[in-house]
């Protein structure tokens, strides 16, 4: 078991807890890679729910601390280096991904790259900040790392949409967020 309870470690996201169900059924499909995943409190939960995960990440460090963390829980997750900008690819083959989570990232020219990992049925499950956030004072200012008003949906095109959100989270963390969850056409 972990030293600590893993709800005790950064939590991962409200959204990610009620995709679960979801996770657990696309996770028969091929693994669930966490893109971006930094310290990995998606891929994390995910492993210490029974799933095979694989987290990318280009940080070596937080890599390390990541499979640290998962031995310490004996969580099954794979860690790759890689950075995911330079080029615009995945270091995954094509159509073999369960699901793909993302969550506070953005990268737009990996869209493609993206739904092409999914396998026929695969998950995307997506979360990052919009431009609204700017108001809050708190998180990325850039316009790169920024969600126009409904751009996730259409970075998603090619995909099934089952379900949208954009809005304020509201509460102690509150936060401007875009989420989508969509899944792969079953054929090419």
């Amino acid at each position: 078991m972990c030293a600590e309870p893993l709800h005790d470690r950064s939590k991962p996201s409200a959204f990610f807890d009620a995709q679960l169900p979801r996770l657990r059924s696309a996770a028969a499909l091929g693994a669930v890679v966490d893109l971006a995943c930094g310290r990995g409190r998606h891929a994390l939960a995910a492993a210490a729910a029974g799933l095979r995960v694989i987290g990318i990440d280009r940080d070596r460090s937080l890599l390390a601390q990541l499979r640290a963390d998962a031995g310490e829980c004996r969580a099954a997750l794979d860690c790759v280096c890689a950075d995911l900008e330079h080029p615009a690819e995945l270091p995954l083959r094509s159509r073999r991904c369960g699901a793909i989570l993302v969550f506070r990232y953005l990268h737009r020219p990996l869209m493609t790259a993206i739904a092409r990992a999914l396998a026929p049925g695969g998950l995307l499950i997506y979360e990052t900040f919009t431009t609204r956030q700017r108001a809050l004072g708190t998180g990325p200012r850039n316009p790169d790392f920024l969600l126009e008003p409904d751009e996730l949906r259409a970075l998603c095109s090619g995909l099934e949409i089952l379900e949208y959100w954009e809005g304020a989270t509201g509460g102690r963390d509150n936060a401007e967020l875009a989420r989508v969850v969509a899944r792969a056409p079953e054929r090419a």
